[in-house]
């Protein structure tokens, strides 16, 4: 038989002395009015401040979000790190700081879905909410997309980086910019070519940052997913999450039968974002994790379709 043991409780003081042993005092005389039209506001002072600022707000604000896709899950739920901000005249001390959650708030209520519709009517209703000539609205998240293997064609999720942002300008209008970053497969043609057998490979990370031409109709085009073909179609081969013995016979296939250097893959990047016409201006980069070396190899194009159609 196990023996029973028994422990003394101590006995402690009550909750209310437990925090006065931890330091807490009791409150003193309140002498500032309470209501919200009678408090000092610092941040509505009008005096010549200086400088005017390009930018006030907030930062690093996880949300809820909504994402529609043409690729299956054609909707799923994500986190959203939000960016809010807008410029602030030299008059003006500062920007009322919840008036950004609170819009916020009242988009989730009613379904914030990640879209440009929806982030231009938030903009352009930031403004006025903040009282400003203008308001940016940027959100980052994760996109889930669903990936076959080439040759059991069994499934599994793949994700990609997807930064959407908007700004709205009383006197200019909308701008809208967007970026994605995924990761490719890519053999070295140095390596192919000089060995009598194999390749180094590597995985590499590329990254598109896009400005949207007038001729953008989201509802007709699934932007996400074009950029997402643009880099793994010339890539040396895609990633997958799931993979048997058949599909990896396939992928190494393939990614021996199309070596990339980091320089091919920008500019057959730039070659497809070049021909989208929902695109105005883009840079691209691609930077290469190597597997013979300790460094990575990197490289980048800019290029802005606007300046070539004005000349």
């Amino acid at each position: 038989m196990s023996e029973n043991i028994t422990f003394k409780l101590k006995k402690l003081p009550n909750k209310l002395d437990r925090h006065k042993l931890f330091g807490s005092v009791e409150p003193v005389e309140k002498r500032k009015p309470i209501e919200k039209d009678k408090m000092a506001d610092i941040q509505n002072q009008q005096k010549d401040f200086l400088f005017s600022l390009d930018a006030v707000g907030i930062s690093n604000v996880k949300h809820p979000i909504i994402i529609k896709s043409e690729m299956k899950p054609h909707t799923q739920t994500s986190i959203g790190n939000f960016t809010f901000s807008s410029s602030l005249p030299a008059a003006s001390k500062g920007t009322n700081m919840s008036r950004f959650t609170e819009q916020l708030q009242e988009y989730y209520q009613k379904g914030l879905v990640a879209d440009f519709e929806t982030l231009k009517q938030f903009a352009e209703e930031l403004t006025e909410r903040l009282g400003q000539d203008d308001a940016t609205i940027e959100v980052e998240f994760p996109w889930f997309f669903e990936r076959k293997a080439p040759q059991t064609e069994l499934s599994g999720l793949n994700h990609v980086d997807v930064t959407m942002s908007v700004t709205y300008d009383k006197l200019k209008g909308f701008t809208t910019k967007a970026s994605l970053h995924g990761k490719i497969t890519t053999l070295c043609p140095c390596s192919k070519e000089i060995s009598e057998y194999s390749a180094h490979n590597q995985r590499g990370n590329v990254t598109m940052e896009i400005s949207f031409s007038e001729a953008f109709n989201e509802e007709e085009i699934d932007w996400k997913h074009e950029l997402l073909e643009a880099a793994e179609s010339n890539a040396s081969a895609r990633l997958y999450p799931v993979l048997k013995r058949p599909d990896e016979k396939a992928v190494t296939e393939t990614a021996y039968e199309n070596p990339r250097f980091v320089e091919d893959i920008v500019r057959l990047v730039a070659a497809d974002l070049y021909e989208m016409p929902f695109v105005s201006k883009f840079k691209v980069s691609c930077r290469n994790e190597e597997s013979i070396h300790l460094h990575d190899a990197i490289a980048s194009v800019t290029f802005d379709k606007t300046l070539e159609s004005n000349n």
